[in-house]
């Protein structure tokens, strides 16, 4: 049981990693502040180094990871194009980005409760990703 919700919790935080990424990705050519730019590429690279510890533990586990909802991912990158298409700022990339952050918190919390007999190392990675994104939320609140 203990190695069956490690590695459910683990590619949960895969996907979420990923998906944290590409929306950073997606809005990147869009910011026009400095400070905003660099919180949020600061925030990929930390999610990135999330990324390589998750795959090394799921390697381990002789496991691919997982790819984010194709849904979830598609209805994210049509929000993200028409906010964007009615207007093009930084509010509009904080408030998506703030949005993002929130969802991604709230599903990481129900995995940590879903999967608790998970083993110590990768509840440790979920919070830590839980804190990325409540930091990443503060922390562009004044671009709202």
């Amino acid at each position: 049981m203990i190695e069956q919700d490690t590695i459910k919790l683990l590619r949960e935080c895969d996907a979420g990693v990923k998906m944290g990424v590409d929306s950073i990705d997606e809005v990147l050519p869009y910011v026009k502040n400095d400070e905003f730019e660099r919180l949020l590429t600061d925030c990929k690279k930390e999610h990135e180094k999330l990324s390589c510890e998750i795959g090394e533990l799921l390697r381990d586990y002789h496991d691919d990871g997982k790819e984010p909802n194709p849904i979830a991912k598609g209805m994210s990158h049509v929000k993200t194009n028409v906010k964007l298409a009615m207007k093009e700022s930084d509010k509009t990339i904080a408030d998506l980005m703030t949005d993002g952050c929130h969802m991604g918190v709230k599903s990481l919390c129900r995995y940590l409760n879903q999967y608790e007999a998970a083993d110590e190392v990768s509840k440790d990675i979920a919070k830590r990703l839980i804190k990325q994104e409540e930091r990443l939320s503060k922390d562009i609140q004044r671009f709202l």
